[in-house]
């Protein structure tokens, strides 16, 4: 053999040495497929048992195969038996578990939504009848139940209710806040009423930012400007994410004539509903008031875009 050949005949093994080992699957990349592989055989024999009612067998097989499924149906079908399996065993952590990686991994599915409202209603149900089980005179079951009555408008009862909450003990936060809210739903308000209510629970928790925005409401309905903008203002500082009180305040600053002072909380509102018309409005006219044109102007069209998406029958606030 020449030298040549031999040269050519050492390449050309070396060649196919170098072919044969890209073609040939590593002992790493066989391993990284034996998992799915596994997991997808554990999968659908935990789904087969879930149908057939073995939960208790089928559970901790799809748990265990859930993490390293990579087919989405298969994942999505092992996940909603997942949440079925552990509703029926009463495995409350499991399910919220299954439903918030469902949810995060198949957006709008309406089975998941469906689902979710199920699962969470049945969940919320137990829980009620664990409280009213475990402690009958607690005044959370009792608020429970006068929360149950004020859903079905059945405001007597459900100030009754309320009542005797606070006979049992006059400091539990909130429950003015509710009674306040109710004597508003009546036909027609009873506003005196409410905004007693009101005052009383910031008495009892001085935080409480829906509190002052209701009387916020109360006094801007009745053009008491000044009023309105001073909870406005402190339902705003108290909650900083309190969208409505930002517009609220802006609208009444508004209202008053304090454009300038209104610009700054509008501002802050459109940042975190730029879809709400109102806002863009309101902020249009607070510009306007304080000679931004160009400002006014952009707003305004902002207001038009954000109307023409707004669902049928919305109205801006003037």
């Amino acid at each position: 053999m020449t030298r040549f050949s031999r040269a050519g005949f050492i390449q050309s093994c070396i060649c196919l040495i170098v072919g044969g080992l890209l073609l040939v699957p590593s002992s790493a990349q066989l391993q990284s497929k034996a998992p799915a592989a596994d997991a997808s055989s554990s999968a659908e024999r935990g789904i087969d048992l879930a149908q057939k009612g073995r939960c208790r067998e089928a559970l901790p097989i799809l748990k265990k195969a859930a993490a390293h499924l990579t087919d989405k149906q298969l994942k999505y079908r092992a996940l909603m038996a997942t949440a079925r399996c552990a509703m029926s065993l009463d495995q409350t952590e499991t399910t919220v578990e299954a439903l918030l990686v469902l949810n995060r991994e198949f957006p709008h599915d309406p089975d998941v939504l469906y689902s979710t409202t199920h699962f969470y209603s049945e969940l919320a149900s137990r829980a009620a009848q664990e409280l009213a089980a475990t402690a009958p005179t607690s005044h959370q079951a009792e608020q429970l139940e006068a929360e149950a009555f004020e859903s079905q408008q059945n405001w007597a009862r459900a100030i009754a209710e309320y009542k005797k909450i606070l006979e049992q003990d006059p400091k539990v936060p909130g429950i003015h806040y509710r009674v306040g809210r109710i004597f508003l739903s009546k036909s027609p308000p009873e506003v005196d009423s409410a905004k007693a209510e009101f005052d009383e629970e910031l008495k009892i928790d001085s935080d409480n930012a829906s509190a002052e925005f209701m009387l916020g409401e109360i006094a801007r309905q009745a053009g008491q400007w000044d009023d309105a903008i001073g909870h406005f203002s402190r339902a705003s500082k108290l909650d900083e994410g309190f969208q409505e009180a930002y517009l609220a305040l802006g609208m009444s600053l508004n209202s008053a004539g304090k454009f300038s002072d209104a610009i700054a909380p509008l501002q802050n509102y459109v940042k975190m509903q730029p879809g709400d018309p109102a806002g863009h409005y309101q902020l249009a006219t607070a510009y306007a008031r304080t000679g931004h044109k160009p400002e006014a102007d952009r707003e305004m069209a902002l207001q038009r875009d954000a109307s023409e998406k707004s669902p049928p029958g919305a109205q801006t606030p003037r």
